[in-house]
């Protein structure tokens, strides 16, 4: 689990690789801020390769995910990482 506290993402983005090694996973978002402050979001394959370059077509575009709100990210067990 990480927990990540940014003052003003439009000025100090947030990025991060996380290893998705064996199996099926998913990645979840959590915004436990207070509905006046949403964020954006991507997820996507680390990779654009094979069954990668699918996904990573779909996940291109942010996603805002109001404050109190989760949004999960399943992936398949061929992802090894996501960025």
């Amino acid at each position: 689990k990480r927990r990540v506290y940014v003052e003003d993402g439009a000025l100090r983005t947030f990025n991060a690789v996380i290893g998705t090694p064996r199996g099926p996973n998913t990645v979840a978002i959590r915004n436990i801020g207070q509905l006046e402050f949403p964020l954006d979001a991507v997820v996507r394959p680390d990779r654009d390769d094979g069954l990668a370059a699918g996904i990573a077509s779909v996940a291109t575009r942010s996603e805002t995910i109001q404050g109190g709100a989760l949004r999960t990210y399943p992936f398949n067990p061929t992802v090894d990482s996501v960025a």
